[in-house]
């Protein structure tokens, strides 16, 4: 899974990813992201965890793109008060 996110790999606090989209602990994530499961053996993301994953990066990347759409210039900010 690493290889498949190393363009966002450090952009991303997959800590709040596992916390907020997984409700698990950070270490279970990196466990998962490593291909990892809990009992040190192979078991990465399972079908199920990748469509939620897939899920939380779009909704993150939804949420990025609507703070960039309300950034506005400090002239068009005074202009609207």
């Amino acid at each position: 899974m690493k290889q498949q996110l190393n363009d966002i790999l450090f952009a991303v606090s997959w800590r709040e990813v596992a916390n907020n989209y997984f409700s698990k602990s950070a270490s279970w994530f990196y466990h998962k992201m490593d291909g990892i499961d809990g009992n040190g053996g192979k078991g990465g993301f399972n079908e199920e965890e990748a469509s939620q994953l897939r899920g939380a990066l779009y909704d993150l990347s939804d949420r990025i793109r609507r703070a960039a759409d309300g950034i506005q210039a400090p002239a068009s900010i005074a202009a609207a008060i």
